[in-house]
């Protein structure tokens, strides 16, 4: 699937592509390159196509009065997300025959606004891990590098492969930590962390109730801010006519792209900041901060109240006591076929009292009102979604995370976008891809998502990677 979102719906308007047609595409692609990449959990062909035809039935029947531009799009689910009638395993060997007793309304709204389900894509065990692995489902397969398997993010891992290699033109995540952007940057698409609380979560299996947010992955920022508007069920008509006459969050994005970047104060790292970032990524890093000063926007080095390494401590107890609540009897039970290192991150939950789980839930809202002082006058925060390029799979400590930057944006309360700011100079893997977010205010999505597509256009197109279904 080489078309984006926004391409099919103009392609849907003018009669150049249809919904049939793109979602065989997508099917084919997953028929002739999911056995390379496993990224998918489930695939629902059959029902895809009969979507498919009642959605170009519709546009026919609509006869050019507006049915928004999500309609007829393929679209994928972390295998997190209830469908009625559906398996959701949550990525457990546990949960391999769970039915969802109901679809949860992120779902709900895809499918309303006329999104065509092509299935649910894998993910880290009950989405606790940034690395992307399953010890038991599988582990999907880096697009980025055909010889070695690497880290493809996590835990929204098998949405982040889809996406990356032309199987789907978007897939929803999830994001607790950064499992939203951790795929997004380390598979080289574009990711929303939503706001906490935006979307709603009911029929998504919890890993933090307080933390969780779901969003998109798509290959553009354009194509994030038309599926986040169906995921928010925004009205089709008006999206379609946001988008087209450039009002709304489309009208911020267009000025942004026609206007530059200026008066606007962007916070980058600090140096303390910096020390571990590998050196690829600080220079694509730097590289994008120039990009961002040439647009017209001011870049200043900007010190967070709390450090990131600090900020893990007061996230952890309140992630690992929300995952323990959900699933300690299961990872307490030495029978339970679970992923091990996904039971290592749960049990410490067991040892968290009450009073620590107050004292961190209080702690975070004096955080978060000491980083809105010292956040004023800034309009965004720029860090590398990660600290380092895309791992061998056998490389990464399970011990440790990718998030180091991203947990930041779930923590204070922020929305946040990916985006890609290019590939590597060629090494051992290959050209590997590299990433930038752009962290605002929570309920600033449509500033985020402006700075980002400001960034995407000056940055110009991103190549595809080698294991691509176009290719």
């Amino acid at each position: 699937m080489t078309a984006t979102i926004a391409e099919l719906a103009a392609g849907y308007r003018d009669g150049s592509r249809s919904p049939v047609e793109a979602t065989e595409e997508c099917l084919t692609a997953i028929a002739s390159l999911d056995g390379r990449v496993g990224a998918w959990q489930a695939v629902y062909a059959d029902e895809a196509r009969v979507a498919a035809e009642a959605a170009e039935v519709a546009l026919t029947l609509a006869a050019g009065e507006p049915v928004g531009p999500f309609w007829g799009v393929p679209f994928a689910l972390k295998d997190i997300v209830d469908v009625e009638g559906r398996v959701t395993t949550a990525g457990s060997a546990e949960w391999s025959s769970r039915v969802s007793p109901a679809t949860g309304t992120v779902a709900r709204r895809l499918l309303e606004a006329g999104g065509v389900l092509l299935g649910k894509t894998k993910t880290v065990e009950f989405a606790m891990g940034g690395w992307g692995t399953n010890q038991h489902m599988g582990t999907p397969w880096n697009p980025w590098d055909p010889a070695v398997l690497r880290t493809p993010g996590g835990s929204s891992s098998g949405s982040g492969a889809a996406v990356a290699a032309g199987m789907a033109p978007c897939a929803v995540g999830t994001d607790t930590g950064g499992s939203v952007r951790l795929p997004a940057a380390l598979c080289g698409i574009v990711g929303l962390k939503t706001t906490e609380g935006l979307l709603p979560i009911d029929g998504i299996v919890p890993l933090s109730h307080t933390l969780d947010t779901p969003g998109p992955l798509a290959r553009t920022v354009l194509d994030a801010a038309l599926m986040f508007d169906a995921m928010l069920g925004t009205p089709a008509a008006e999206v379609e006519r946001d988008w087209l006459a450039g009002g709304g969050r489309y009208g911020a994005m267009r000025a942004a792209l026609e206007g530059g970047l200026g008066g606007r104060r962007i916070g980058c790292l600090s140096d303390a900041e910096r020390a571990g970032v590998d050196a690829a990524q600080l220079a694509a890093y730097d590289a994008a901060l120039g990009v961002l000063a040439g647009l017209g926007a001011e870049v200043v080095a900007f010190d967070p109240p709390t450090s990131f390494e600090e900020m893990k401590n007061t996230r952890f107890v309140i992630v690992t006591a929300e995952s323990y609540h959900y699933y300690g009897e299961m990872m307490e039970n030495p029978a339970s076929k679970v992923d091990e290192r996904v039971r290592a991150r749960v049990l410490p939950g067991a040892a968290i009292s009450a009073s620590e789980y107050i004292a961190a839930m209080v702690q975070r809202r004096t955080d978060l009102a000491e980083f809105a002082e010292a956040f004023e006058g800034f309009d965004a925060m720029v860090t590398p979604t990660t600290p380092m390029l895309p791992l061998p799979v056998d490389e990464a400590d399970e011990t440790n995370t990718p998030a180091l930057f991203t947990r930041a944006g779930n923590f204070l309360a922020l929305c946040s976008t990916t985006v890609p700011t290019g590939v590597s100079p060629a090494g051992p893997g290959g050209r590997l891809p590299t990433s930038i977010q752009f962290m605002c205010r929570g309920g600033d999505e449509t500033l985020s998502l402006s700075l980002a597509a400001a960034y995407e256009a000056a940055r110009g197109p991103m190549p595809t990677p080698p294991l691509w279904a176009g290719g």
